[in-house]
């Protein structure tokens, strides 16, 4: 059964498009039913309506009430009626009351693996800290920063000449396939 997904994004909407390719090419049995974003220029919005995706933006005001605008969001996604809500690179913390109705079916990825390295710098902290691994994990979001059940990972070595950049672009590159696998293997296990 044809699974349908919100994804929420922040930025140029990568992860969004290896997601959609898979669609398309008939990997995942899933349907994008909207993209939202919280900042309305990302470019992720443009790459959701050249396929035909319905995109809305809901940027949190500067000196907005973080509460009310988590409950818009929630309003918004539930308005799409989702199987699933995938966190794909959105730079939003989710609040309780998102969370008190779309926790336990909210994924998201993550640059390390977890439970190493959480927060907005784990390819920087990994650098810092001088592992010779690290990697890509996509989990189910809870209440915690990055501290819900793991769904799937993989590693990623880290070369010595390594830079955050370039580290960040080869975990990119796994954090890419992990949400295709995770959204895959949610439907084997909802279904």
């Amino acid at each position: 059964m044809t699974k349908d997904v919100v994804v929420l994004v922040s930025g140029t909407g990568t992860l969004l498009q290896a997601l959609i390719d898979a669609i398309e090419s008939g990997a995942v049995d899933a349907r994008i039913a909207a993209v939202v974003s919280d900042q309305s220029g990302a470019p992720a919005l443009e790459r959701a309506r050249r396929h035909g995706i319905v995109a809305v933006a809901h940027p949190l005001r500067k000196g907005g009430d973080r509460a009310v605008w988590d409950g818009e969001l929630a309003d918004i996604v539930g308005a799409h009626h989702p199987d699933l809500v995938a966190s794909a690179g959105f730079m939003k913390l989710l609040g309780s009351a998102f969370l008190d109705r779309f926790g336990g079916r909210t994924i998201n990825t993550h640059p390390s693996l977890l439970p190493s390295f959480p927060g907005m710098y784990a390819v920087r902290d990994a650098l810092e800290a001088g592992v010779t691994v690290t990697g890509a994990t996509v989990f189910l979001v809870d209440a915690g920063i990055d501290t819900g059940r793991i769904l799937v990972q993989a590693a990623v070595e880290v070369a010595p000449q390594d830079t955050t950049d370039t580290l960040h672009e080869r975990i990119k590159t796994v954090e890419r396939q992990l949400l295709v696998r995770a959204v895959r293997e949610w439907e084997k296990r909802e279904s």
